[in-house]
């Protein structure tokens, strides 16, 4: 039996989120359905975090267990042949079977792109996400400022989450500008279910003026998710990087991180 990690990247526009369904219309499914086409055995795959529908990756860490041996070049142009255009495997390595793509992240990064325009994008359309008043992003940098550190999220919480805790340490928050075009990083120990969607909502009601940059500070300290933002769409987030320790054989020492850039840049 051997172990191979594997490195993804999705448009996620394009299927019901990551995890498999009976309908078999998930990045998990097509992928796993690709990868025994060249293993010639069932296998599943555990990953680093599950996406929402709609929600895309360009750095997705998975892993799988197959008694098939097969050349690494083989899980991933092997593996590509067989996926639709909108998923691709990036890169393969052979681990041990100590590691686990899930629980051995230490760090996760979402970049969240928003268009910001008086009119709807169209090339972009499931890409970015949309907001047609004008941003004033130094009022969403400042507040994005006071989500860094341990915290207990459960303000910008879905009330499906089914993690044990609300308690998320932030390591870095941020928001950048690129004409009509804003990026939202954040970085963390890890996301509850909606949480950065939720974020990026409560960021665009300070953006416009609804409410000043400290009202995200309250919110987080109260923790109640009724007196926070609507959850902003899901077309603009991506899963742009995954961390694990340096002594295992990926890419970038374990870091590994490749973030959507604004859009004509």
């Amino acid at each position: 039996m051997v172990r191979i990690a594997l490195c993804i990247e999705y448009a996620g526009d394009a299927f019901e989120g990551w995890q498999s369904q009976r309908h078999g219309r998930t990045v998990q499914d097509v992928l796993e359905a690709a990868i025994e086409r060249i293993a010639g055995e069932f296998v599943r795959l555990q990953v680093a975090g599950r996406t929402d529908t709609g929600v895309h990756a360009t750095a997705q860490v998975a892993h799988f267990d197959t008694t098939a041996r097969r050349p690494v070049t083989a899980w991933v142009r092997g593996v590509n042949t067989h996926l639709p255009r909108t998923v691709v495997v990036k890169w393969a390595v052979e681990v041990d079977d100590r590691f686990h793509a899930r629980f051995l992240a230490y760090e996760r990064a979402y970049r969240y792109i928003l268009y910001n325009s008086p009119s709807r994008p169209a090339v972009m359309a499931g890409k970015v996400g949309w907001f047609h008043p004008p941003l004033d992003e130094s009022r969403m940098v400042e507040a994005a400022s006071l989500l860094v550190g341990k915290h207990d999220f459960s303000a910008f919480r879905a009330s499906c989450c089914q993690s044990k805790t609300p308690v998320r340490v932030m390591y870095d928050a941020r928001v950048s500008r690129a004409g009509d075009y804003l990026a939202l990083d954040f970085r963390a120990n890890g996301f509850l279910h909606h949480m950065v969607r939720n974020l990026v909502g409560a960021l665009v009601y300070i953006g416009k003026g609804h409410y000043p940059p400290e009202w995200l500070g309250e919110v987080l300290e109260r923790g109640d998710r009724s007196i926070a933002a609507p959850t902003f769409e899901a077309a603009g987030l991506y899963l742009c990087g995954v961390a694990y320790p340096p002594d295992w054989p990926l890419p970038g020492d374990g870091r590994i991180i490749s973030q959507p850039q604004l859009p004509l840049l």
